[in-house]
């Protein structure tokens, strides 16, 4: 056999699963390749459990009567099925404050993320394919508020809320929640508009289509799994606000978060409308964002291999 021979039968034996190369590594690294399977997968599943525990918890705790409540822990329900009931839902249905602060959070999550959608794509095609003086620079401006924090604007913003007249009101939320949620709207469609081949625009336009029809019919089409990722990002942030709610918000705007924020003050007297509100401010997200799972995966991972 010749030396080249060798070589070459050296080198397929140190690529090979079983080859010398692989007994070569360390303990770690041994270890690591015989807990890659079942091993990792059992710990996943252990992991996910434990973080659904509060969620069950929740669950439970909400389909009981406040005295069994009172009077033992949640899981208590697995020997006592009987404990479980929907008077709760019942009540709370009846609760004019939770039920409107429901409905506040509705019509201040979908205008605020639809809008954020609307401008942040049409914003982030600018910037990817059209051409207007100090484009980059713009840009830059964009990048850069990603990083104002919302407590800078809270006492300057309210005030011109109070100037305008709209401090307290739905509309001066919904506002502000648009105004923090377009730079990181803008940055990550920009980015995504920007990979779409040129030819393709090119061929659109020699069709004769304008800009106006390129977007709606040839961009935004395709930028659907980013679009799904940024209205998820952007509903669950909305929907989860108590900060903001907490300043520009009056009785009659305020959201759930706030709403049940102000039960608990008072929780000797409605403990059984606490934990249906609860649950119900946490399954929506979570509807939301399971039933947009797959586009939110596929626009988080736009981008990672050109």
């Amino acid at each position: 056999m010749t030396t080249t021979d060798t070589d070459v039968t050296s080198a397929a034996r140190a690529a090979a699963p079983g080859g010398t190369a692989r007994t070569g590594r360390s303990f770690a690294g041994r270890v690591a390749d015989r807990a890659g399977g079942g091993l990792v997968q059992f710990f996943l599943v252990l992991v996910g459990a434990l973080w659904l525990v509060p969620t069950v918890g929740l669950l439970l705790s909400s389909l009981r009567s406040p005295r069994d409540m009172a009077a033992s822990g949640w899981w208590k329900v697995f020997g006592k099925p009987s404990q479980l009931t929907f008077q709760s839902y019942s009540n709370l249905l009846h609760n004019s404050d939770i039920t409107h602060s429901l409905l506040n959070t509705i019509l201040i999550t979908v205008p605020a993320t639809l809008l954020v959608i609307v401008i942040g794509a049409l914003a982030g095609y600018a910037f990817a394919w059209m051409e207007f003086p100090g484009r980059d620079w713009w840009f830059l401006v964009v990048v850069g508020l990603l990083v104002v924090p919302v407590q800078v604007a809270l006492v300057p913003i309210a005030r011109l809320f109070g100037d305008i007249g709209i401090f307290g009101s739905l509309i001066g939320v919904i506002l502000f929640h648009v105004g923090f949620g377009l730079p990181f709207a803008v940055f990550l469609l920009r980015n995504f508009f920007a990979e779409i081949p040129r030819e393709l625009l090119e061929a659109a336009r020699l069709d004769g289509a304008g800009e106006l029809r390129l977007f709606a019919r040839v961009v935004m089409p395709l930028a659907a799994p980013a679009i799904a990722s940024l209205g998820i990002f952007q509903f669950l942030w909305v929907w989860n606000d108590m900060l903001v709610a907490l300043i520009f918000t009056d009785t009659g705007s305020q959201p759930i978060t706030v709403a049940l924020q102000t039960q608990v003050r008072q929780f000797g007297n409605n403990v059984d409308v606490l934990g249906p509100g609860a649950f119900i401010s946490m399954v929506i997200p979570l509807a939301v964002f399971f039933a947009f799972q797959r586009q939110f995966v596929s626009g988080v991972m736009a981008g990672a291999v050109k």
